[in-house]
């Protein structure tokens, strides 16, 4: 009998969601954003999400000017599908509506280069693609051990040796990957004009400035108060309630 309530229940918040997404894709059509997003959020509020929904979410507050929400869905929709390239470039329209202009400082040498290849996928995937080595260096192992011609069994001990490698390298993606995933802590600034301090309390001198919609990188938290680091590397102090982290 549980097993059955359980069941009802799942397939009643499918159900739900699936009717809340699909109502707030007729509202966006009819220009009323403000009523997609609510219905929108009552599917996040089932407990589903995906990169279109938080996708569709920043679409609404952008065509609302409402530049903090906007650049932080866009940015929780990039977390679930990181190589979208539609989702990417509708956050750089987004980041036009910023007032801060804070500059990239590029990476540069070997560290640049491994985060890039390994960007490259998500970890998951990376996980997947070390898993499909390993059933081909399986496959690779049959035909080298009952395979009856030396050039043959050359080319499946070659192919072993190469899958190995192969291996190697998509797990410590596949780790290094996460190891980034799990260490970077953005943020999106909410409140529309905030002060960075030089320490976590509020009689310290000021750092710099902060509008909505710039995003920060969380590194420690004292209290009420958050150590984050720009993208031009500067870093400060910043009251808890000013931000919200993406992940």
């Amino acid at each position: 009998m549980k097993n059955i309530l359980y069941l009802l229940l799942l397939l009643s918040q499918i159900f739900f969601a699936q009717t809340g997404f699909e109502n707030g894709n007729a509202l966006y059509k009819k220009g009323n954003y403000q009523g997609a997003i609510v219905a929108y959020e009552s599917v996040l509020q089932s407990k589903k999400q995906s990169a279109e929904l938080y996708f569709n979410i920043a679409n609404c507050y952008y065509k609302l000017n409402k530049v903090a929400p906007a650049i932080y869905n866009f940015e929780k929709a990039l977390v679930l599908n990181p190589n979208d390239t539609e989702i990417q470039n509708n956050l750089k329209f987004a980041h036009k509506l910023q007032i801060d202009e804070i500059k990239e400082v590029p990476k540069v040498g070997f560290e640049k280069l491994i985060r890039d290849f390994t960007a490259t996928f998500h970890y998951n995937t990376w996980a997947w693609i070390s898993v499909s080595f390993a059933i081909l260096f399986l496959l690779f192992f049959v035909g080298y051990y009952f395979s009856q011609f030396t050039a043959y069994k050359r080319i499946f001990f070659f192919g072993m040796f190469v899958l190995v490698l192969l291996i190697c390298i998509s797990v410590l993606s596949a780790i290094f990957e996460k190891r980034h995933y799990e260490n970077e802590r953005p943020a999106i600034v909410f409140a529309e004009v905030v002060s960075v301090k030089s320490e976590p309390k509020p009689s310290s001198s000021d750092v710099l400035t902060l509008h909505e919609g710039t995003k920060v990188f969380v590194l420690d938290t004292v209290d009420d108060w958050k150590k984050i680091q720009l993208t031009d590397g500067t870093e400060g102090w910043i009251i808890e309630n000013a931000i919200k982290e993406v992940k």
